[in-house]
């Protein structure tokens, strides 16, 4: 994938948290063919037949659950899941985290093309899978395709899906419909690449008829990240914006609205998006607005982040005459993370990411934190 960004899974919409944008991700990792992505895969051959080989099986619950049939509502429509799931498959990013999360390993995954592995995973994915006896290389493993060029019609058509899962997306009408002649699709609530974790994993627990557990676990993940974050007093009340830079362009400054997840995230942690921000972004659905160079001065915060290529891009951004005046850069306060897979951990956040995620990046947030006057 949602950075799973504008020059950085996340976050279509673009980017992923502090990453590349959700525009350059998803041209790179293929996020699900959102608004702002390429244009949409045609489907070809699509056929929906007997599962490939080597298909794992969903780990879903053994008993017959009462609550199905269930309809979910989204941003095309609503959706009837007539009987409990046993195959299911997830486009983009945090879908699949989320039903690891809840016990269900899918039959098939994108891949993590950006911000991955070697396995086309993540740290989070991996451990999950092994302790569901499903690690990749394994007999039960979900089958991975890739998302590069947008949805993968065909390969999600030959695993014979009961369900695909898409409440963290950016999928467009057509990729809905499309995808809607393989099998249910449970497709975003509102805003491409703009589905909390919270939100996610209760449409997902829905969908797979695990409601009372996708309440705990979002009780459980909540009560993780207010325990760490409690170790960094700190960051209680700091302003932050959450951008990207690129010093060797001209237009170099795009800033995350309270709309996307990055902000959202470090919202929760305490922290608060600052006023030149919500100021700008008023009554605005997208996720990010663009901001001259020419007025980097007046992005006025106590802390910035921004995801970084390398260190000497973080080196070109404090010595750029414009960006440089950027008030929490000129006072050292500046977080600018080179790690794709933490980016990716907090764009496309999830109850398996956060808490893999935190103990990486809560000391580079409060370091910042420890320099504002």
């Amino acid at each position: 994938m949602t950075s799973p960004l504008f020059s950085g899974p996340g976050a279509g919409r673009s980017g992923l948290a502090a990453g590349p944008s959700r525009r350059l991700l998803l041209k790179t990792a293929g996020k699900a063919t959102a608004v702002l992505a390429a244009a949409a895969l045609s489907l070809t051959a699509c056929s929906t037949g007997p599962a490939a080989s080597g298909t794992g099986t969903a780990a879903a619950s053994e008993s017959a659950s009462p609550q199905f049939p269930v309809t979910i509502k989204h941003v095309f429509g609503e959706t009837t899941i007539e009987s409990q799931p046993k195959r299911v498959v997830t486009v983009s990013w945090v879908n699949d985290d989320v039903a690891l999360a809840l016990g269900v390993v899918p039959v098939g995954v994108p891949k993590n093309e950006w911000g991955g592995n070697d396995k086309g995973s993540t740290p989070w994915k991996d451990a999950k899978l092994e302790e569901l006896g499903a690690g990749f290389g394994s007999e039960k493993a979900p089958v991975q395709f890739s998302e590069t060029d947008g949805i993968n019609f065909t390969e999600i058509a030959k695993l014979n899906p009961d369900v695909i899962l898409g409440a963290y997306s950016g999928l467009t009408e057509e990729d809905y419909k499309k995808l809607s002649e393989i099998a249910p699709v449970v497709a975003h609530p509102e805003l491409a690449y703009g589905t909390s974790w919270q939100d996610s994993t209760s449409i997902i627990g829905k969908a797979l008829g695990k409601d009372a557990e996708a309440a705990k676990l979002i009780s459980d993940t909540e009560t993780t990240i207010k325990d760490k974050v409690s170790k960094y007093p700190q960051l209680a009340d700091k302003s932050f914006i959450y951008g990207n830079l690129e010093p060797a362009k001209s237009d170099g400054v795009n800033v995350y609205t309270a709309a996307d997840n990055r902000p959202r995230f470090l919202s929760e942690i305490g922290m608060k998006l600052a006023p030149v921000v919500e100021d700008n972004s008023k009554d605005s659905k997208e996720f990010f607005i663009r901001w001259s160079a020419e007025k980097a001065n007046e992005l006025e915060s106590d802390i910035f982040v921004t995801w970084v290529p390398d260190a000497k891009t973080t080196d070109s951004i404090k010595a750029d005459p414009l960006l440089g005046q950027i008030p929490a850069i000129k006072n050292g306060a500046l977080v600018a993370d080179s790690d794709n897979t933490l980016t990716l951990a907090i764009s496309a956040s999830s109850p398996l990411s956060l808490p893999w995620s935190l103990d990486k990046f809560l000391p580079q947030l409060a370091t910042a934190a420890d320099a504002v006057k």
